[in-house]
């Protein structure tokens, strides 16, 4: 995926109730922006940042910035959490997820579970739909390793028990952990932030979840596709204990 136009430079000033940034354009300017990522950008909100934006000139706009991307330990990072369901379906079609790229008919916000909507559905003659939900991923706190998530997320582990649902119904269920930050080799499920959701994660496996982590390079040009990352499992013992209290 491409940016036209191309994004625009700038500095951070502040990022503040979780939809808006204060930042500085290149020409001295200081502007106030939309934040699209309502979660803790934990990391990634250091003020003096260089960051990059996105303008739009819509009338009915409030702001006409939108904070894309920041650098972060020397690697640029996109923080916009409406990008993941746009690459992951780029990313199906182009078969950059093997075992999904069999599906010719992929649906957007279908109506599913518990009064919920999944991202994707896909279906094809003689396969079991598949219901692929999309977590955007961009937390680091150790070289190479990417986390989910970031803060507490009731609403992620409510995604993965309905995820279980679909998959003791015979469908196949999918999460796709979208990494948007080249520098991370690896992914896990970060258990001590939210140690519900590592048990949410561990059950919904444990009733036939599958689970991808897939990365992506990141650049103020456009966002690539990059490849699939290993996914380190919960440890044994911390398995068994948070699928033990879950329980």
């Amino acid at each position: 995926m491409r940016f036209h136009p191309p994004l625009i430079p700038a500095t951070l000033v502040q990022r503040y109730k979780r939809f808006l940034f204060d930042a500085i354009l290149g020409d001295g300017t200081p502007i106030t922006g939309s934040c699209p990522n309502t979660g803790s950008m934990r990391g990634l909100t250091t003020p003096g940042s260089r960051i990059w934006l996105s303008e739009h000139d819509s009338p009915t706009r409030k702001y006409r910035h939108v904070f894309e991307m920041i650098e972060a330990d020397g690697e640029v990072v996109g923080v916009n959490t409406g990008m993941p369901n746009k690459l992951t379906e780029e990313a199906i079609r182009t078969g950059l997820i093997p075992s999904l790229s069999g599906y010719p008919t992929i649906l957007r916000e279908q109506k599913y579970g518990r009064n919920s909507r999944i991202d994707f559905l896909l279906k094809g003659d003689g396969l079991p739909d598949a219901y692929v939900e999309v977590k955007n991923v961009h937390f680091s706190r150790q070289a190479g390793l990417a986390e989910f998530p970031d803060t507490v997320t009731k609403r992620g582990a409510k995604h993965l028990e309905e995820l279980g649902d679909m998959a003791e119904l015979g469908h196949r269920a999918v999460m796709i952990y979208l990494i948007q930050r080249p520098d991370c080799q690896s992914f896990s499920i970060c258990a001590d932030l939210d140690p519900f959701y590592a048990a949410a994660f561990a059950r919904a496996q444990k009733r036939g979840v599958e689970a991808y982590a897939l990365r992506f390079a990141v650049s103020p040009e456009g966002i690539e596709p990059l490849d699939l990352i290993e996914m380190k499992p919960l440890p044994g013992g911390m398995q068994s204990e948070l699928l033990f209290a879950m329980d």
